[in-house]
């Protein structure tokens, strides 16, 4: 593939770069040993070419014969890696400065630089990993959760790649059925009845059904969700901004569309990883540079998989909040009724018919963030979300899943109305050669090379 020599040997920094008791610089390929072994001296004397697999060496790093650090190697010889070649590990003393000398000198004895994620990529493509199992991990990396790490691990550990292969077995078994009977008229091979493939063919499209129902909240518990919060100017926007970040995010004076543009923090809400955006005020205005602004914030009304629309418990409904609750209608949003401590003048029963339950909050002394945070659950029904189960982690995987259950319904429709087998096969193999996509099997060197390109280096 691409960006993929099978006889180079990789290296790079497995760590952050930063202060620290420790970094480590991962070398993978089939001369791992024999080029850490031209800067890596153990005490014992023993190289590492001639060392058994898992086990540690003691010793110095030397830039040519000058010694510059100490360091643990770690071996591990193929298969029994994470990438499925021979690996070394070195483990030196953490900072900046030191990492990044003893990467060049590891590259200056023979290794080339990793690509983003080209560990993992080698592991994918020398059958460590299916291309699912690889996504999991930089889910496993980016989780800020609990559910998010158990949702990650459980992925890592197979738990879609399992479901995706039991769904594809039993419309395997019916393909090659079906194909078998088409091919080999004469052979008397037993016909598949309609009632076992319809029956088949339900069962399967069912099941991925269940995975794109939960795509939404797998989502919110492992990469995030588009959020936003919106509303008129002065209904106090940032300071519920600043609430749900825990710290002064946005700027908050009494002065209308001090929020000229979208502000973005990743923020933890009940357990739901929101990718949150506090937007320009709504309004009309002449002002050129608060104008974009507020298309920006309609866009963002749009896009969002979750809309905090905030109103003034204290003031009536303007049309600026008319035109809010119009343009909210029908979305996933939280209507939100912010200075809830103040004389009450807002029209709720309006509010609440055309956009659901409101949640009563004072952004400024934090009163209702419990109550916030339990709709945000109720609302990606993450609440009671078992992390256990198989679930899709990004939209490669759902557009797969959706392509599939598309090509499972033709088929169905192609039975019901009476057409041949050999066409319900086209729509069963072409679902299955889109599921076979997901994990990885059939999937074209574009889309693997897209899915590592999303990896941070060395990784």
């Amino acid at each position: 593939m691409s960006g993929f020599n099978e006889y180079s040997t990789i290296a790079a920094v497995a760590t952050p770069l930063g202060t620290g008791g420790v970094s480590i610089i991962r070398i993978s390929g089939e001369d791992a040993m024999l080029i850490a072994d031209k800067c890596f001296k153990s005490v014992l004397g023993k190289k590492l070419t001639d060392s058994d697999g898992y086990r540690a060496h003691y010793g110095k790093i030397f830039d040519k014969e000058k010694p510059i650090d100490e360091a643990v190697c770690l071996v591990f010889k193929k298969p029994h890696s994470y990438t499925g070649e021979n690996v070394v590990e070195i483990n030196c003393h953490g900072g900046i400065y030191i990492t990044k000398k003893i990467l060049q000198t590891v590259i200056s004895c023979g290794a080339v630089p990793a690509a983003p994620g080209e560990f993992t990529k080698r592991a994918f493509l020398n059958g460590k990993l299916d291309l699912s199992e690889a996504e999991s991990v930089m889910n496993l990396i980016s989780a800020q959760g609990e559910q998010g790490i158990s949702a990650a691990y459980n992925m890592l550990e197979g738990s879609l790649s399992k479901k995706i292969n039991e769904i594809c077995s039993s419309l395997i078994s019916a393909a090659a059925n079906i194909a078998a009977w088409v091919d080999y008229p004469d052979d008397e091979i037993p016909e598949i009845s309609d009632d076992n493939l319809k029956i088949i063919l339900n069962n399967a499209n069912n099941e991925l059904n269940k995975l794109l129902s939960r795509f939404d909240s797998g989502m919110a518990v492992t990469s995030g969700v588009e959020a936003a919060i919106v509303g008129k100017p002065n209904v106090g926007k940032s300071t519920l901004m600043n609430l749900m970040t825990g710290y002064d995010r946005s700027i908050v004076t009494e002065i209308e569309g001090t929020t000229r543009d979208v502000i973005e923090e990743t923020v933890n809400l009940g357990g739901c990883l929101l990718r949150l955006s506090d937007t320009a005020g709504i309004r009309n205005t002449c002002d050129e540079v608060e104008k974009i602004g507020v298309e920006r914030s309609k866009s963002k009304i749009e896009r969002a998989a979750v809309i905090f629309a905030v109103f003034d418990f204290s003031k009536p409904l303007s049309d600026e909040d008319f035109e809010l609750i119009e343009s909210c209608k029908n979305k996933s949003v939280i209507p939100i009724i912010n200075k809830e401590d103040l004389k009450p003048q807002a029209d709720i029963d309006y509010i609440e018919k055309n956009l659901g339950k409101c949640i009563y909050i004072s952004a400024k002394n934090g009163s209702g963030y419990d109550e916030l945070c339990s709709a945000v659950t109720d609302l990606l029904n993450t609440k009671n979300f078992d992390t256990s189960s198989a679930m899709l982690a990004n939209e490669r995987q759902r557009l797969c899943c959706e392509k599939a259950s598309k090509s499972l319904t033709e088929a169905e429709n192609a039975l019901e109305i009476g057409l041949t087998l050999d066409a319900v096969g086209v729509c069963i193999d072409d679902a299955v050669n889109n599921l076979l996509e997901l994990t990885g099997e059939k999937a074209s060197e574009a889309v693997v090379n897209e899915v590592f390109s999303r990896f941070c280096v060395g990784k």
